[in-house]
């Protein structure tokens, strides 16, 4: 028989240090069309990860360098994510930064958290 060793999880909640708002745009009342405002949908505390090193020549080839994948805790009925919605990091390095959702995946190994995948708007 296997002796069972516990394992810890990958991402627990301190981890959670980077605040990140989810927003989306909506059209600017008036005569000029095409202008837009931002409005604020859902802000939380998220783990920020980058391409990792190993991937780093897969993620050259395909483009997708500039990926990055946001751990938030679920929000359940709260806030569903989308690939409607934006996001915004508030930590050094990514201010000025617009990302836009790229897709959503639960955490499979740790319910309490999903996965959003971003990428860079230009």
């Amino acid at each position: 028989m296997r002796e069972f060793k516990y394992k810890p999880p990958r991402v627990h909640s301190g981890e959670l240090r980077t605040p990140v708002a989810f927003y989306k745009f909506v059209p600017k009342e008036g005569p000029e069309p095409g202008q837009q405002e931002k409005e604020t949908i859902y802000q939380c505390w998220a783990k920020i990860d980058e391409v990792w090193m190993r991937d780093l020549e897969q993620a050259k080839a395909n483009g997708t360098l500039s990926d990055i994948t946001i751990v938030i805790r679920d929000p359940h009925e709260d806030f569903t994510p989308s690939n409607k919605h934006f996001i915004s990091i508030d930590a050094r390095g990514y201010e000025g930064q617009r990302y836009n959702v790229k897709s959503v995946q639960p955490n499979l190994q740790d319910p309490r958290f999903m996965n959003v995948i971003a990428e860079v708007v230009s």
